[in-house]
This record gives structure tokens, sequence and C-alpha cells, in this order.
């Protein structure tokens, strides 16, 4: 008999939850799970990745009994932490072509354009309002260090004739975004920023008009593996023929994922409303901006006229494990302010009204990966997305449905099933010391880099040493 055991998430306290999750009406709760039950499909996880699978599998078959046993609310995880940039994996083709080969790259690629198109559906109809903007998304250099970063992307992308990006002149990107800190860059014209918090409430409302069944405030404590599955809570069980591993970077409790996959940390801070001082720079749009170097910058001004603006820290969890600083940390968001002057020194004085972290799944390849765990042919998961999820994670979905209902088609075939293809990291503490090593490097590099300054040797050894490099 297999046990898997699953570690706990450290439940926020609602003013570490994200603006997101505050800005939304409070939903009425879930009742969490209790007594002794039974279905066909038991998603752990109610964020995207969990919701849009149940969904997935409800479009192909109605009549199939699913529950989402999730340990907070739903979104309360990554889905509801991230800065909300929806963009395709066009960005990534290079990623994909190196992992899956050029032509499965580029249909998964048109695949997250199809959800960018299926997103803004949800919202034309009404059943979803989740703030969509498809106002582009602006991949930028603010050092020369950065310039070319998407230069591979686009190559491959120009070789399938598929023309999803535009170049940015340092005008265009100070006429969009209110900054000169940019002078170069692409943009993606479909692709743009999401409420997280109204996406993540919808697909909930969505899924339960379609029958599938939603347990709140019900961590899973173990999964006792055999040919009916037995997921345990509190204050109940939950008989499952087949089980899905929906969890994020939680997903690391699993030893086998574990030795794939890593877990990093993102800050992003919010600021007042500052809508006025918007208009007067002349950031009034909705796009989704980045910068190219190493510890990512994102941002976007949302309707009401606040800043968002993200950072990834490169926190790693040590052995996956993470707790209450990966909500918020107790150190302050001092480095995101320092970077949100810089690119706006216009907005100095501007309060920060919201501040939170999240943990981040991370494969070395920067792709996800599906499957079923070694021995438990019924039990899947679905991890890795790397901070990139929104148009993603409804390819996810369409991939871990195709497995959980045995068919073979593309997306059971696809080639980020199965971690055979994919690297394996160095066990702990090598892991994380090497980890601490190279975020110290980045920073260094990131520092000097950022004023057209070159890092010495070891720095930029050091600094190269980031998986999937």
């Amino acid at each position: 008999m297999t046990v898997f055991k699953l570690w706990q998430p450290t439940i926020a306290p609602d003013q570490d939850h994200s603006f997101w999750l505050q800005d939304i009406a409070a939903q009425p709760a879930t009742p969490p799970f209790s007594g002794a039950k039974s279905c066909n499909v038991a998603i752990v996880g109610g964020g995207f990745t969990g919701l849009w699978t149940a969904l997935r599998l409800k479009e192909q078959d109605p009549e199939l009994k699913i529950t989402i046993l999730e340990a907070d609310q739903c979104g309360a995880g990554a889905s509801g932490r991230n800065g909300g940039q929806v963009h395709t994996w066009f960005a990534e083709m290079d990623l994909l072509t190196h992992l899956v080969g050029e032509d499965e790259a580029l249909d998964l690629c048109r695949a997250t354009a199809e959800a960018v198109e299926e997103l803004a559906e949800l919202q034309a109809s009404g059943r979803i309002d989740m703030d969509l903007r498809l106002d582009g998304w602006m991949w930028t250099a603010s050092s020369t260090a950065q310039e070319d970063a998407w230069k591979a992307a686009l190559e491959l992308c120009e070789k399938k004739a598929e023309r999803r990006f535009l170049p940015l002149s340092a005008s265009e990107i100070q006429a969009r975004t209110g900054s000169g800190a940019s002078y170069v860059g692409v943009v993606e014209p479909r692709a743009g920023t999401v409420h997280p918090g109204k996406l993540a409430t919808g697909l909930r409302a969505l899924a339960l008009s379609r029958g599938v069944v939603i347990h709140e405030k019900s961590p899973v404590l173990k999964i006792i593996a055999g040919e009916r599955c037995t997921l345990h809570c509190a204050l109940g069980q939950l008989h499952a023929d087949k089980v899905v591993l929906a969890t994020n970077a939680w997903a690391s409790a699993i030893p086998e994922l574990r030795r794939y996959m890593y877990v990093v940390e993102s800050q992003i801070v919010v600021t007042e409303p500052i809508g006025s001082t918007l208009e007067e720079i002349g950031w009034t749009g909705g796009e989704a901006i980045c910068d190219a170097q190493s510890h990512v910058l994102y941002y976007q001004r949302t309707p009401g006229g606040r800043v968002v603006f993200g950072r990834g820290s490169g926190h790693v969890a040590y052995g996956g494990r993470f707790g209450a600083t990966f909500n918020r940390r107790p150190d302050g968001p001092q480095d995101n302010i320092r970077e949100l002057r810089r690119v706006y020194p216009e907005l100095a004085h501007a309060r920060i009204e919201y501040d939170w972290t999240g943990p981040i799944d991370c494969m070395a390849e920067h792709l996800p990966v599906f499957g079923t765990l070694s021995g438990s042919s019924n039990i899947f998961y679905g991890v890795g997305f790397n901070g990139t999820g929104i148009a993603q994670t409804p390819v996810g979905g369409r991939i871990l449905a195709s497995l959980i209902l045995g068919k073979n088609d593309r997306w059971s075939r696809s080639g980020l099933v199965g971690l055979q293809s994919r690297t394996k990291l160095p066990p702990e503490p090598i892991r994380y010391l090497g980890a601490r090593a190279v975020r110290q490097a980045i920073r260094i590099r990131n520092d000097l880099e950022i004023q057209n300054r070159k890092a010495g040797p070891l720095v930029r050894w050091l600094s190269q040493m980031t998986p999937g490099r």
C-alpha cells in the first residue's frame, strides 16, 4: 500500500491575502468535506489547473462525478497571487521547441492563443467578469544586457510564419507605459491583463453550475493509493477512481515530483489608487509589461488606477517546503518599492496599500509537466507552470482530461507528458545552498547591468547556473 502524505499550507490571514482576493466580494464558502463519500475523479487543488481540468472533463463527459478539495478558498494559492498577466506560449517558443520539437511547439503556442480567445468569449458573454483587457503584453529591455532576450523565440515564430510580436521603440514604450526605464522591446498585441481573483471565482462558479462538487477549507492530509484511492481530510474520507494533483508548489510534497521541481518566491506590491497621476504621465491602458532581467519585473495598471508591480525574489524553499513567509515577507517589500520608484520616479510618494508573496512551482525547462505517478497509474499531476499560467492552464486542463479519460490524442501524446525528458535536480542541501549562491550572483549582476555595468567573471558564471541554462 502506497501512502502519499501531503504538506499542509500555511493559510494566510485576510490581511496577507493578495489585493486580488481582498478586492472581490466575499464568496459564500462551500462546505468543508466531511463523512465518507465517493466520486469518479477527485481533484486536489481549486486553482486554475484544478478548475480548468474539471471543466474540460465535464465538457467531454457531463455525467462524470468530480469533486474538488481545496485547502483554503478557490484561487488562494498561486492562481490568486500572480501579477494578472495574460500572454501565450509564443514567448516560450524556443523553450518549447527544445523540449517537444517545432511542430508540437507551434501547436501548443496556438492552443494558448485559442485559450486567450476563450477567456475573451467568457467575458464578452457575461459568464465571467474578469476585467480582461487585451491591450498587449510588452516584453522590454531597460539595459543593454537585456536587449534581444526575445530573439530566439521571435526567430522561431518567423520561421513558422507566425507574426505574433511587433517591435517597440523607446517613444512607443514611453507613450504606452508612461515610463522611460525601458527603451526597446516587442509587444504581443492579442494579450494583456486580467483580475486573477475574479477569474478564479468565475471559474469556480462555472464549475459549480456544471455539477462539479467543491469543498473549500478541506486540506487533504494523505492519499492512500490503490485501485480506488482514498483521500483523507480532517473530517472524512473521499474514495475516488482517479486523483489529480493540481496543487502548484505544494506538489513538492511528492518525492517523485520534488526531484524535478523547485519552489521560488515572487513578491508583489499594489499602490493606492493614483489614476490622475497615471493619466498625467500617459499610462492609461491595460497592457501587461515586463522586462528581461533574470529576476523579472512585471507590472500593470488596474482599471481602478492602481499600479500592480511584481518581481521575482529568487528566494528558494529548502526541500520544497515553505510557510508563512511565502504569504508575506516579514522584512517587507523594499526591493519592489525600490524598483517601482526606479521605473516610475513620479510615483515616489504613492502609498503602498497591499503587498504579498507567493510560491511558484518551477521546472528546470521552465515549462509544466503532466503525467501519472510511478506505480499509481490513476494518480495524475500537472505542475511546473513557472508563474505563467493564465493562458496555459486551460491547455494543461485539456492534457490532464485526455490522460484521465484514457484517450489517445494530441493532448495525451504531448511532449509535456512524463518526467523522462526532464532535468533531475541535485539533492538537498546542495540544491538550496547552490540556489542561494546563484540568487545572490543574479542580484549583483542585475543591479550592475541595470546601470549598463558589467559584473565580474565569478558573478557572471554563478548567475548562469540557474536550472535549464
